[in-house]
């Protein structure tokens, strides 16, 4: 059986202006990175703004585990499968990081015969995009400590600094560190700390701004400390807004792409949704909008995450309002969810399926709480039995969903057709009524706990002191207004990752509160979670190389 990157190496790409011209883009409406890749003009952005908006669809999955959902892969294999079907569609993905490509979990090119290409590029440095994040996060580091080196012009509290330098790359042992050891010109000394990219605000900041100004307005509002009254201290304050801009000006337009069978792709910006927002940029999205009849998009890991912080985060500030929702799935997840090992998930199990299917019967239910119809799709693999899928099929249509067999990671586009079929069944026959799970007026507290026990299923929220004297500051500066970015573990519905299923009768943790003011929300840090990740023992990295051709092999 071939890997991931044997399929995309084979596959043969259609010249990246090609693909422009099946979406009415001339040359000109490109900025080329070679000869498969390319940036959207801002030109090309101001000609389409008043076109009408296609239709747009969000998918997400159950709380992921060591057996793979494959939440991208069926992202990209149904925008495969419309193309099959004869409607324009195009896909809004994220960008990978780094870290896990090296690290864990792999890339995000998706897998098999749904894939974007070329996979290399994409999961490895692509057009540059967080290569310009991370050093425009560490330029406003820089300028944060000389200022303070130069004289502190406004009264920065050393103590009380939190602006986070960042790296792409999972690096425990940067997660706590020293600066300024040395002479006296080398700095103060103080503690600093790293975070992944992908966690930095300045990613959020991207993916959430409107274009270039609305940008630099949000570069100039994140706070980087706070004086000692207790004031913040803004990054235009030190005045690093025009250079940081200067760094993200190319980053900030969408990028292009293809899929294995030519479906073209925006790519662009990749928070993870664990430990930041879990959405590409609202550009890249709203631009696929007005391209193409139908828009794919995904939110990161499972619904309680990604989907819960696209609805309340990113359509509210954005203005989008989604006309449907696919939830994926697999017979295997659901059977580990429900207490079988991994090494015994290729044999049937009813009593595990049906012990399990209470996780997908909980992120159901929390989508249809935001007024979108429901699609449930499961991954197919060759294992499951025809008994397990129907009653998963049975259990789906028994709560008012949809429910299609997925088998694009094998045939593609062709294997989607029954999934694209069902989605368009969905947005004409069901009408969304979409709308957040809470109001932007509720206080901060109640937001929390509004996601904890409604969308979690938690009895309640418990607070670190520190931290709900954070959550009270918040307020007093006037932050209360914004949405809640929640930090939590991605493998449970709980703060504690060994809790699968549908747990009952726990209480979510939160031991850290920030506001991320540049983005627009404030981040609950709950359990756990780390915003820099480590590697494991035996990292990906290990297995990736360079043949003597040139060509890199082992990464996927």
């Amino acid at each position: 059986m071939r890997t991931d990157i044997e399929i995309a190496q084979e596959a043969t790409l259609l010249p990246i202006k090609e693909i422009a011209e099946g979406l009415d883009m001339t040359e000109d409406d490109l900025e080329l990175y070679g000869k498969y890749k390319a940036k959207i003009s801002e030109e090309y952005l101001q000609k389409i703004k008043d076109h009408k908006n296609g239709k747009l669809i969000l998918v997400t999955a159950i709380n992921p585990t060591p057996a793979g959902e494959g939440k991208t892969t069926t992202s990209i294999g149904l925008a495969q499968a419309f193309a099959k079907l004869g409607q324009k569609a195009i896909l809004a993905l994220r960008e990978p990081s780094l870290g896990p490509c090296f690290g864990i979990k792999g890339g995000a090119a998706g897998g098999g015969y749904a894939q974007v290409v070329p996979m290399e590029d994409l999961n490895l440095h692509f057009t540059g995009d967080f290569h310009a994040i991370t050093t425009a996060n560490n330029l406003l580091a820089a300028l944060l400590d000389n200022h303070i080196q130069q004289g502190n012009e406004k009264r920065i509290d050393t103590r009380s600094i939190l602006w986070k330098r960042c790296l792409d790359m999972n690096d425990r042992v940067l997660r706590n560190v020293v600066v300024g050891l040395g002479s006296k010109t080398d700095g103060f000394v103080r503690e600093d700390h790293f975070v992944i990219t992908v966690a930095s605000e300045i990613m959020a900041v991207l993916c959430l701004a409107e274009d270039l100004q609305d940008l630099k307005l949000r570069l100039g509002r994140i706070v980087v400390a706070y004086d000692i009254d207790g004031n913040p201290v803004t990054a235009s304050d030190i005045h690093a807004v025009g250079s940081m801009t200067a760094l993200l000006k190319d980053a900030i337009k969408p990028n292009l792409i293809q899929t294995l069978e030519h479906t073209p792709a925006l790519v662009h910006g990749g928070p993870f949704a664990n430990i930041a927002h879990g959405c590409n940029s609202i550009r890249a999205t709203k631009a696929a909008l007005k391209m193409a009849d139908y828009c794919i998009t995904e939110a990161g890991f499972g619904a309680d995450l990604g989907a819960e912080k696209f609805f309340d985060i990113k359509c509210r500030i954005g203005g989008l309002k989604p006309d449907a929702a696919v939830l994926v799935a697999t017979v295997r997840a659901l059977k580990y969810n429900g207490g079988v090992p991994k090494s015994e998930l290729n044999e049937a199990n009813m009593v595990a399926l049906e012990k399990g299917i209470v996780n997908l019967e909980k992120h159901i239910e929390n989508l249809q709480k935001f007024g979108v119809p429901v699609v449930v799709t499961l991954n197919s693999f060759i294992t499951d039995t025809d008994q397990e899928v129907a009653f998963i099929r049975e259990f789906c249509e028994a709560r008012n969903c949809e429910f299609a067999l997925s088998e694009v990671w094998k045939y593609g586009g062709q294997g989607g057709v029954s999934l694209a079929e069902k989605v368009i069944k969905t947005i004409e026959t069901k009408e969304s009524h979409f709308h957040t799970i809470y109001d932007s007026e509720l206080p901060l507290q109640d937001k929390i706990n509004k996601i904890a026990t409604e969308i979690y299923g938690a009895d309640g929220v418990t607070y670190d002191a520190g931290a709900f004297k954070e959550l009270q500051h918040m307020e007093q500066l006037g932050f209360g207004g914004l949405p809640v970015c929640m930090a939590k573990t991605q493998y449970s519905l709980s703060d504690d990752a060994s809790l699968l299923g549908r747990p009952q009768g726990f209480r979510i943790h939160i031991r850290e509160i920030y506001v991320s003011a540049g983005a627009g929300f404030v981040v609950a840090v709950t359990g756990s979670i780390m915003t820099m990740p480590g590697l494991p023992k035996k990292p990906a990295a290990f297995n990736i190389d360079v043949d003597e051709r040139g060509k890199i092999v082992g990464l996927f």
